[in-house]
């Protein structure tokens, strides 16, 4: 039950396919999410400030992802669910 209240809530989950629209014409497209780990990031978390930040994968390994990819930049993909 957990696991759908996820996918209904559009949540994304460690590891999730996504697809990147933001800023960064050149990098739209499919990226596993995960956290963020900068050390901005990192701060940030420390503080217990509320900013969910992503680092983006590359699901074949051929390119480095982006880094602090605000949530409003990505879409859980329909292949997560």
């Amino acid at each position: 039950m957990t696991d759908t209240l996820f996918r209904d809530a559009d949540l994304i989950e460690l590891g999730d396919l996504v697809v990147y629209h933001g800023s960064l014409t050149d990098l739209h497209g499919l990226w596993l999410a995960f956290p963020c780990q900068c050390g901005n990031c990192k701060l940030l978390d420390k503080l217990g400030l509320p900013s969910v930040r992503f680092m983006l994968a590359d699901p074949w390994g051929e390119e480095p992802g982006p880094q602090c990819v605000r949530r409003k930049s990505v879409t859980r993909s329909k292949a997560s669910s």
